[in-house]
């Protein structure tokens, strides 16, 4: 089974937006539970989902005990990364990317295409109605549910002293970079855009963003976010 055939599979589509909606890889039976279906059901789709490269799985203990008596390990579902993007037909957005990107002046590059990122990343706050919160992780925590609730994987890693670390293995952009790695300072912009949305009184300017590992393949972008001024964690 290929991408396109899984994703345009109505029931395959279901599971996989659920798994990609949770902070944490999830269980053939939490996805039973959470769509009223037989293990065995959510089990096979959970495996076609696989097969298709869309989701990976690994075996860890859930319990929290480890040694004699721990159990076995559970086997867990997580949203693979996304290398390239999935179109029906092939939309050629990133020949489009190209022809922008070859447009904006040399000069002051970088600034311009990160301001394109930010104004996106606008956007999609407003859409997503993403309200500011009073502390760094609960704004962070809060601009993964919103992301996910897009469809795209993503979760904190890392929250401390003004900083924090959010990985993602499906972050909207992160096929645009892989073709064309300049777009990598729109993408930093798309994550400020975000957190000046989800931080009480942090603006753009005040968010320095830098993103990493996008061009590792089986590996999750990580979003580095650091504010410019004292923030409350």
């Amino acid at each position: 089974m290929d991408r396109l055939e899984a994703v345009g599979d109505r029931e395959l589509r279901a599971t996989l937006l659920l798994v990609r909606a949770r902070a944490e890889p999830v269980t053939a039976d939490e996805v039973a539970e959470a769509q009223g279906i037989h293990r065995n059901v959510a089990r096979f789709r959970l495996e076609r989902l696989v097969e298709a490269g869309l989701l990976s799985s690994a075996y860890e203990r859930r319990s929290g005990r480890s040694g004699p008596g721990a159990g076995r390990p559970a086997k867990t579902y997580g949203a693979a990364p996304e290398l390239r993007s999935i179109a029906f037909p092939d939309r050629r957005y990133e020949t489009l990317l190209r022809l922008v990107l070859d447009a904006v002046p040399a000069r002051g590059r970088t600034r311009r295409l990160r301001a394109i990122g930010a104004a996106y990343g606008d956007e999609l706050a407003r859409g997503l109605e993403l309200r500011p919160a009073k502390s760094l992780r609960a704004g962070i925590e809060a601009m993964c549910a919103a992301v996910r609730s897009l469809g795209f994987q993503a979760s904190v890693e890392e929250v401390g002293d003004g900083r924090a670390v959010i990985a993602t293995p499906t972050c909207p952009l992160r096929p645009l970079v892989r073709e064309y790695p300049d777009a990598a300072e729109i993408d930093r912009g798309m994550w400020s855009g975000l957190a000046a949305h989800a931080l009480t009184g942090v603006t753009v300017e005040e968010v320095e963003c830098e993103t990493r590992d996008c061009l590792v393949d089986h590996a999750s972008c990580r979003v580095h976010i650091c504010l410019r001024r004292p923030a409350a964690n």
